[in-house]
């Protein structure tokens, strides 16, 4: 039971792992949009959508990792 309760967290890490990346590289080129270019021409800051997709991807990317390590 122990070994498949630890197999099944493993793979909950990878998948977060996975959707942190694609959440972050997303974002990354949401961030290059005509639309976003223009806001952070005349704010000179991200737009919120951008700023979420990072930070959504840090805290998966982060939990995953943390599946990851756990023993």
């Amino acid at each position: 039971m122990a070994r498949k309760k630890k197999k099944q967290m493993q793979m909950a890490g990878i998948v977060l792992l996975v959707v942190g990346a694609g959440l972050a590289i997303w974002g990354y080129q949401l961030s290059g949009s005509v639309g976003s270019q223009l806001t952070k021409a005349f704010s000179g800051s991200p737009t919120d959508r951008v700023m979420m997709m990072y930070i959504g991807g840090a805290v998966a990317a982060t939990a995953g990792l943390f599946l990851l390590s756990k023993k």
